[in-house]
């Protein structure tokens, strides 16, 4: 298998509120305003000889889940180090995060679906 890898990922979701302090007082995202936001982890890695699995997916999710606390239901531009927080910041916020407790970690994904929009910090 060494011309092929092997990738996993992990879907989650979660509701918040944000507004873009960059943008004129007149424009609307200069307002608070709200987003159902889906995100994609990803790790790639070889599977383990005694089980088959690159990660236990439990696992990944026990870690997703520690974020996602953090951010559902919140008003995003509270949240340290989401100041600012683009499609691209959060995408960033949670690679951060999930990089030192996730080996294998290569992208994280951050999608609004009822925008058609969506940033992927993926690593090199």
């Amino acid at each position: 298998m060494s011309e092929l890898s092997l990738e996993i990922s992990k879907d989650f979701t979660f509701d918040a509120a944000h507004h873009f302090g960059h943008k004129d007082a007149d424009h609307p995202f200069s307002r608070l305003h709200g987003h159902s936001f889906a995100g994609t982890v990803t790790l790639k890695g070889e599977p383990a000889s005694d089980s088959g699995m690159v990660r236990d997916f439990w696992e990944i999710e026990q870690e997703i889940a520690k974020l996602r606390d953090q951010l559902d239901h919140r008003l995003l531009n509270e949240v340290e180090g989401l100041e600012h927080p683009s499609l691209e910041a959060i995408a960033a916020w949670v690679f951060e995060r999930l990089d030192p407790v996730l080996p294998g970690l290569v992208a994280v994904e951050i999608r609004r679906p009822s925008c058609g929009e969506k940033a992927v910090l993926r690593r090199r």
